[in-house]
């Protein structure tokens, strides 16, 4: 069964994260801050990182560089990012940090959905 940990501060983004993911077939873990990513990962070893650009004082784009760092010296599992941008002008930064896949907010249950499903089929 996949895993998904989502990175966000925002309740209401979480809500329609797990109402898009969660179910049977998948599960979905939460932490509300950009430097609890990494130990998370290390824990949990999600099969799917969702990150929002906009977590507090350390955000999905450093969420996203320093996972892709630690994975190149093999202290976490190398692990797919879906970045959630606040609009399109930041899908540039979201491929500086080397996210897999992005979506701009509001987010659609389905696209996530399908954009997820696409992410942990490869």
């Amino acid at each position: 069964m996949p895993h998904v940990l989502l990175a966000t501060d925002a309740d209401s983004l979480a809500e329609d994260v797990f109402a898009a993911l969660a179910d049977e077939d998948m599960t979905v873990s939460r932490v509300r801050a950009g430097v609890d990513v990494r130990p998370a990962v290390t824990e949990l070893k999600p099969d799917l990182v969702v990150l929002d650009m906009q977590i507090g004082n350390m955000g999905g784009v450093a969420a996203s560089i320093d996972l892709r760092l630690e994975a190149e010296a093999g202290r976490v599992p190398d692990t797919r990012i879906l970045m959630l941008l606040d609009r399109d002008a930041d899908q540039w930064i979201a491929r500086q940090a080397q996210a897999d896949a992005e979506l701009v907010k509001p987010v659609d249950a389905f696209r996530l959905r399908r954009a997820a499903m696409a992410l942990l089929a490869e």
